[in-house]
């Protein structure tokens, strides 16, 4: 109990580095950017328009408001996609400040995956914009959204965790991430309906990829104006729940071990 009381003064004490980090990243991102802030708006809307036109003509999915359909998974996926990858070189990338005084290790790997929560956050203009285009009527169950966006945020943040350490020690995992995270993209249905697939690639990917459950619970709120399936909301908490945890511990168990190696 006296070690989870001495991480949260920790956390708490340096609350106001963690802004400064998440501001200084979301300032970075668009410096020197003559629309700034309006291209997380612009970047997913452009994207969705060319998929859209891509993936509508051909292979002519038979999705109602496919837009809406695209904009909502790719969103989801861009998420974690980048706030993996800024997280990966969140500790090697601050080496050197790392080498000159203390500072938990791990509000470096939250600032780059909160920062990238705060870039999606923004490019939620787009997603809300695509809604009104397409008809999207608004419902009682759209107050959920947070909950789902929760989940993908803790998730990521595991993820994120397990791949910073593990980068400090072993460089190639870049390479092997970026390979991995393609194969992810392509077995999550983001621009296809999964009943494309065959029954048992289906039963793996529901079973195994959270993402589908993030992304799915989004679009039965918006697209069916639903209640997620309770089954989908507790797999998606219980696998951000164990990610954390295990991206936590490999962390917390190899974090003494960094300055050897940055």
């Amino acid at each position: 109990m006296n070690q989870l009381n001495d991480r949260i003064n920790t956390f708490m004490k340096y609350r106001h580095l963690l802004q400064a980090l998440v501001e200084r990243d979301v300032k970075l991102k668009y410096r020197r950017s003559f629309l700034g802030y309006l291209w997380s708006i612009l970047n997913p809307l452009m994207i969705m328009v060319i998929m859209v036109a891509v993936f509508s003509s051909m292979f002519r999915f038979d999705i109602e408001n496919y837009p809406v359909y695209l904009i909502i998974g790719q969103t989801i996926f861009n998420f974690v996609s980048e706030a993996t990858n800024q997280a990966m070189w969140s500790i090697t990338g601050n080496a050197s400040l790392l080498k000159k005084t203390y500072v938990p290790k791990y509000i470096f790997t939250l600032s780059k995956v909160s920062s990238c929560c705060v870039n999606m956050l923004f490019s939620l203009g787009a997603m809300i914009l695509v809604f009104l285009i397409c008809g999207i009527h608004i419902n009682i169950y759209m107050i959920l959204i947070p909950v789902i966006l929760l989940q993908v945020y803790i998730f990521a943040l595991g993820l994120g965790l397990f791949l910073a350490s593990s980068t400090v020690f072993f460089r190639d995992i870049q390479y092997i991430y970026s390979a991995c995270l393609t194969a992810w993209m392509y077995a999550t249905p983001i621009f296809y309906p999964i009943v494309q697939l065959p029954i048992k690639l289906q039963w793996v990917i529901k079973h195994f990829n959270p993402l589908y459950a993030y992304i799915t619970q989004f679009r039965m709120i918006v697209l069916d104006g639903v209640l997620p399936d309770i089954r989908l909301v507790l797999y998606g908490f219980l696998v951000s729940f164990i990610m954390v945890a295990f991206g936590a511990f490999v962390f917390v168990k190899s974090q003494d071990k960094f300055i050897l190696y940055i």
